[in-house]
């Protein structure tokens, strides 16, 4: 585990919400009348991140809030951006629209499709002209539709946090959020060092399953 180093340049990185179950058509719903729906649709749309934290609930609402609380960007960069399925990164005050909401949803992520591939290698390749700047991906490691990628990209510079390891969605956003409200930054290990522990855990899991 890398310790942290108080001066460090530190982007986020937030994995996605679903863009397409029931809490998107109910956001997306031309009659819905409550606020963010209403605000959705006019011509300012509303921050991404205030959308995906509804269509994802506690789990997105801890990544934002804690990733707000801890990033330390450089000048002139977002510190807090998110995956998305077409678009590479996007920074969570980016205010967008029912159609930018609805794109995101035609698209599967899926590491080996260049619709989400190539804006993302695209976008991270901008990220790592800096060699000082650190990666945290608030989102599964496990899995290869985030990391396969973001790997690639910045090799031994992604880290995520220790405490993620053995939680679920649920559990993950309720710590974050307690440890921005308690001012506590969590440890980080890098990704690349845990991933074989990780899938192996996985893989073992699943099998135990029957799945």
């Amino acid at each position: 585990m890398r310790p942290r180093q108080t001066q460090t340049p530190r982007i986020f990185l937030l994995s996605p919400a679903h863009c397409g179950g029931k809490r998107a058509a109910l956001l997306l719903r031309e009659a819905a009348s409550f606020p963010l729906a209403v605000q959705l649709r006019s011509s300012e749309g509303v921050p991404l991140g205030d959308a995906f934290s509804f269509l994802s609930g506690l789990y997105f609402r801890g990544k934002l809030t804690y990733a707000s609380r801890f990033t330390r960007p450089p000048v002139g960069i977002p510190g807090v951006q998110v995956i998305t399925a077409n678009r590479g990164l996007v920074a969570a005050d980016t205010r967008v629209g029912r159609e930018d909401l609805r794109g995101f949803g035609t698209v599967d992520i899926r590491s080996s499709d260049p619709r989400y591939r190539e804006p993302l290698l695209r976008d991270l390749a901008a990220l790592v002209e800096d060699p000082a700047v650190e990666l945290v991906l608030l989102g599964s490691v496990a899995t290869g539709k985030y990391v396969d990628v973001l790997l690639d990209a910045v090799g031994e510079r992604l880290m995520f946090p220790s405490d993620f390891v053995g939680r679920g969605d649920m559990s993950r956003g309720a710590l974050l959020l307690r440890a921005a409200r308690e001012g506590r930054e969590l440890a980080y290990e890098s990704a690349a060092g845990a991933l074989p522990r990780l899938r192996s855990k996985s893989a073992r899991s699943k099998s135990f399953d029957g799945k």
